[in-house]
């Protein structure tokens, strides 16, 4: 038996991410750091949304480096009740998806997708 427990992207601004995310409905609840020999070297942020807990880990590096998206990543993937109220509500935090909601198929739910403040592509879904 398996259970899923959290998708992790590193960051470059934990102050920016956690914004961008909490924008999406996310809600942190705990960070925590990552000592070796004597160094913080990552700080891994937690957050979760109703009725899931912990299912985003944020990883903030210390060392300075920065990361190119990998060409494996796809997005993550979050339900939204109402998607234009969501844009409009995100808009007012000047966050615009990359283009207008669609549809992939006859009938199929509305969707859009965002960019977080590293680039990754967040995928929004009408489930209302």
């Amino acid at each position: 038996m398996s259970d899923f427990l959290h998708t992790m992207v590193r960051i470059t601004d934990p102050e920016k991410s956690r914004a961008f995310y909490e924008a999406l409905g996310f809600r942190f609840e705990r960070d925590m750091d990552i000592v070796r020999n004597g160094e913080k070297e990552a700080t891994n942020y937690f957050f979760s949304l109703p009725g899931s807990d912990n299912v985003l880990e944020l990883t903030y590096n210390h060392d300075g480096r920065s990361y190119d998206n990998g060409t494996g990543y796809g997005h993550i993937a979050i339900g939204v009740e109402d998607l234009d109220g969501t844009l409009q509500q995100l808009a007012g935090q000047g966050i615009e998806p990359e283009r207008p909601p669609y549809t992939v198929s006859d009938g199929g739910s509305r969707l859009c997708f965002v960019r977080d403040p590293d680039d990754y592509r967040i995928e929004l879904i009408e489930r209302g």
